[in-house]
């Protein structure tokens, strides 16, 4: 043996010897030390947690350990460490548990630095699914932290240690003896004051632990243990963004929710929190390429569209000004201007864009697969400019931003100076000259703000998310057959991978149940849009609550900025129920056609479903259109979206 081991290791393997062979010290802390050891009876590897002597002679410590350990053992997940059993061998108490050959999320982070956020949500939604398994027996952890957390070497799954002191969720943060448990740089508030615990303390510890994966750093540092709880129980976190910007919007906003103050402003359970995570995972699968092209080409100008552009401006009204002269028709020179602008900036672009959401279309793609695509695209662009730009404003850049709107002002009024007004000719070389040179200063203040916050992913996320896209897509599938699932498609909404599943189902049915079943496609039709429909603005609940969420305020503004969050979280959980319910019913009528066709079912049954299928879909119109009426109500009071920081 190494000249390092200690008494308690001799002592120790005195008392296990011929069930335990100790082979050395894993760690340690203030609630034990942990063994790698060799269970003789089975050659295998497991690791022991033993309580220090000094605190196993205290009873009531003792008997918490032991209960508190028992309570643990009794959960079965593949991302929590199994306890095999409870024991004590010659006074020493102790618990025999599975070994995870690994190391721990600290190590992790320590020895090579911040997570990948694609790596740090499935770690976070492994954890997730062993927290949202352990509440659900009635057990909270009270110490997760990144060192409680083992990342296996061979599978690379995640896994939660160390429920040594778990406690069932009726007990307070406080132990027997009055000492608060827990790491205090992870402390949920509630736990930090000693107050009753439920499985949203988990959330919060959670949460930090992916502020410190995401960011190499904690949201809050103190010197001393009591200055760390009142920044836990006081301070706001600040935004997981600002220190760690490469991060997905949607993962950060997952993080920010399970860092609130308040309980209930978490995410109700861990289970929610996973599958927030899932939505990020998810969002970031390959884009079919029809649609990266289409959001690549949907709001930019190539090569073609800048000699039409260039031609539309200059030579375009030149030519029509000479002919209407020609012609003598001096009087409709104003007219035909004003109706060629028209024609050549609005009707011809817009005609362009239908046609490309027409091809789109028939490929099988619609508009949600076109925002799925913009915020991925968006998303890789940040992380992109996380590394390639300098997020600090330069000199420069913050007097070009100052002076962006002014100069664009100038251009603006020297452009109409030089075509309307003939009688400054004698000034036009300084009015050419304002008009370029204010020009230049917004463009370049544009581009350097794009190379910073991508400004492009921005607009594009505006223009097709708005009601005007939403027309422009209703526009172009105008008079198109119904649409067929692409084989290129591998980003799917869940409601139409059942829709599509339900209408093979469907085709492949006798003639005889088709006819005795001939509105099922219609009803299929309108869950999978409705379902779509109330997706979408669930996403657009989500920003407008990050947007409330991203401004300080106090007084009354803060109260009328909670009453808005408030209003919005309320609207946005009775869309997601919505949702789940529009989605379940989709998933009754193709288990409904499964039994069909293997001569299980009934055509009873489905026509009973179909019918309550219709009544969710008329509680879905009654929620989108009362959703409609509470958007406008509610968009002035939205915060407008804040700038690079």
């Amino acid at each position: 043996m190494p000249e390092a081991l200690d008494q308690l290791f001799l002592e120790f393997q005195t008392a296990v010897a011929g069930r335990y062979s100790l082979e050395r010290e894993l760690g340690r802390g203030g609630m034990g030390v942990v063994y790698l050891a060799r269970e003789v009876s089975l050659d295998r590897l497991v690791a022991i947690k033993l309580l220090p002597p000094m605190l196993a002679r205290k009873p009531g410590l003792r008997e918490r350990f032991v209960r508190e350990a028992r309570i643990a053992a009794q959960l079965s997940h593949p991302n929590i460490v199994p306890i095999h059993t409870v024991d004590d061998a010659a006074g020493l108490v102790f618990f025999v548990m599975a070994y995870i050959d690994g190391e721990t999320l600290g190590e992790r982070i320590r020895t090579r630095g911040p997570l990948p956020p694609d790596e740090c949500a499935r770690i976070l939604r492994e954890i997730a699914w062993a927290l949202g398994y352990a509440h659900a027996q009635g057990v909270i952890h009270r110490d997760l932290k990144p060192d409680n957390i083992i990342l296996e070497r061979a599978a690379g799954r995640a896994v939660l240690t160390d429920f040594g002191i778990a406690r069932r969720l009726e007990t307070s943060g406080l132990t027997a003896a009055g000492e608060l448990v827990g790491t205090p740089e992870f402390m949920s508030p509630e736990q930090a004051t000693g107050g009753a615990l439920d499985g949203r303390a988990d959330l919060y510890a959670l949460g930090v632990v992916a502020f410190y994966a995401l960011a190499g750093r904690l949201p809050f540092e103190a010197g001393t243990v009591p200055a760390m709880l009142i920044k836990q129980t006081t301070e706001p976190a600040p935004p997981v963004s600002r220190h760690a910007p490469g991060a997905p919007r949607a993962l950060a906003q997952a993080v920010m929710r399970c860092l609130e103050k308040r309980p209930g402003d978490r995410f109700a359970d861990a289970g929610s929190f996973a599958a927030a995570l899932s939505v990020a995972i998810e969002a970031r699968r390959e884009v079919p390429a029809a649609v990266r092209v289409f959001v690549k080409n949907s709001l930019e100008l190539k090569a073609g569209g800048c000699l039409y552009v260039m031609f539309a401006l200059y030579a375009g009204p030149g030519l029509l000004t000479a002919l209407l002269f020609g012609v003598g028709m001096r009087w409709g020179v104003g007219i035909g201007l004003a109706l060629y602008f028209f024609l050549a900036l609005a009707v011809v672009p817009l005609a362009m864009q239908v046609s490309r959401i027409r091809r789109l279309l028939r490929q099988g793609f619609g508009q949600a697969d076109v925002m799925a695509g913009i915020r991925e695209e968006s998303a890789r662009r940040r992380e992109e400019l996380a590394v390639e730009v300098e997020q600090k404003n330069s000199p420069i850049e913050r007097g070009l931003r100052v002076f962006r709107w002014p100069a664009f002002a100038v251009g603006a009024a020297g452009l109409l100076a030089q075509v309307f007004g003939a009688g400054f000719a004698r000034l036009s070389p300084l009015i050419w000259l304002a008009t370029s040179g204010g020009f230049v200063v917004w463009m370049l203040s544009g581009i350097l703000t794009q190379r910073r916050t991508d400004a492009t992913g921005k607009r594009r996320l505006r223009y097709w998310g708005s009601r005007f896209g939403r027309w422009l897509f209703k526009i172009a599938g105008m008079g198109l057959e119904p649409r067929a699932a692409s084989g290129g498609a591998t980003h799917r909404p869940t409601e139409l991978a059942i829709a599509f599943a339900a209408e093979d189902l469907y085709a492949e049915l006798p003639k005889a149940l088709q006819a005795a079943l001939p509105g099922l496609p219609g009803v299929l039709k309108r869950l999978e849009q409705q379902a779509r429909a109330v997706r979408a603005r669930i996403d657009g609940l989500e920003q407008s609550l990050a947007d409330a969420g991203q401004h300080a305020s106090s007084g009354a503004a803060a109260a009328h900025r909670d009453a808005l969050v408030a209003d919005l979280t309320a609207a946005r959980d009775a869309s997601g129920a919505r949702l789940g319910e529009s989605v379940a019913a989709l998933e009754t009528i193709r288990l409904d056609l499964l039994r069909l066709r293997a001569g299980a079912g009934s055509v009873d049954r489905v026509t009973a479903d179909l019918a309550a299928a219709a009544e969710v879909g008329r509680a879905v119109d009654r929620l989108l259109v009362a959703g409609e009426e509470v958007e406008r109500t509610l968009r002035g009071d939205r915060a407008p979206p804040r700038g690079p920081e």
